[in-house]
């Protein structure tokens, strides 16, 4: 695996995004930034047809400039990061989960809905997440510096401020070393804490309107929060310098992440690996929080 963060560009708007956001990456982890830009040949017989306009040579041209144009711009921006371009023949959701093998991070982009709708994943997008070991961010367009930080003490968006807490989504009863180790990087390269979220289900009385036992839930409650200590009681230790906010509120596991992710500079979720070419298969927290987000979201897969 090469050592740099790997972002796919095919122009838009998100995937510029995808790109800012990725050289902000690259320059934290201190590693280069590699753009690939995935088109698809013309079959002979359509480009022969409808020459010049759909030319295998005109689509390769674009091909080269576009990333060629976004590395010479990243480079102005981000004075002193080294960009690497990268045109790759092929399908996107083919091409990017064999460019994903080849780097440590994985950056697209992602249409962003009105408002605070979040996200629309789009079907490579979702095709590249589930068939992809390499973490995966997915960054929305419009995302701007400023939206990862504090706002500046005259309440205005500041890119120079302190970063905003990175938030893990956490399943104590299935909790992965990749997906704890990943979050707990990410706010130390940041210099922020980390926000850990483990939600929990209501006992099955409550389902069935039956009175609940206030008892019981505040055992349940302290059950939880004991475990999620547990879990990263460890963690705490070999990051001392990372302030960690657990929280365990009963509820939606989806719901607390994706409140959590309006105060956030990062959202981390885990997707267990399955080996089956068909389908997608992410699972329904990360789904949802894929979806509904207003911050950048890594995937991280794990066995």
């Amino acid at each position: 695996m090469s050592r740099n963060i790997t972002v796919g560009l095919d122009g838009s708007a998100e995937s510029r995004a995808a790109a800012e956001w990725a050289a902000r990456e690259a320059k934290l982890r201190g590693l280069p930034l590699r753009l690939v830009h995935v088109w698809e040949p013309v079959p002979e017989p359509m480009a022969q047809a409808q020459a010049p306009l759909l030319g295998a040579g005109k689509l390769r041209h674009w091909s080269e400039r576009i990333p060629r144009e976004a590395a010479d711009g990243l480079r102005r921006r981000h004075p002193g990061l080294r960009v690497e371009t990268e045109p790759i023949p092929g399908r996107p959701m083919d091409a990017l989960p064999e460019a994903a093998k080849d780097t440590e991070l994985l950056v697209l982009g992602s249409r962003g809905l009105s408002g605070i709708g979040g996200f629309l994943v789009g079907s490579v997008g979702a095709a590249v997440i589930a068939h992809t070991d390499t973490p995966v961010v997915m960054v929305r367009a419009g995302e701007q510096a400023a939206d990862e930080h504090e706002m500046d003490p005259a309440g205005i968006p500041s890119a120079a401020t302190a970063y905003r807490p990175v938030v893990l989504g956490l399943d104590t009863a299935r909790p992965d070393d990749t997906v704890i180790a990943f979050a707990f990087e990410e706010a130390a390269l940041r210099g922020t804490a980390l926000r850990v979220v483990h939600g929990w289900n209501l006992p099955p009385y409550f389902a069935y309107g039956l009175p609940a036992d206030a008892e019981l839930n505040a055992a349940l409650g302290r059950q939880e929060a004991a475990a999620l200590a547990a879990v990263l009681r460890p963690w705490r230790q070999k990051y001392p310098d990372v302030e960690v906010v657990e929280e365990s509120p009963s509820g939606s596991p989806a719901n607390h992440v994706l409140d959590a992710s309006r105060e956030a500079s990062l959202v981390v979720v885990g997707r267990r690996v399955r080996r089956s070419p068909f389908g997608v298969h992410i699972g329904p927290v990360t789904h949802a929080v894929l979806h509904h987000a207003t911050a950048p979201v890594a995937v991280v897969a794990h066995d």
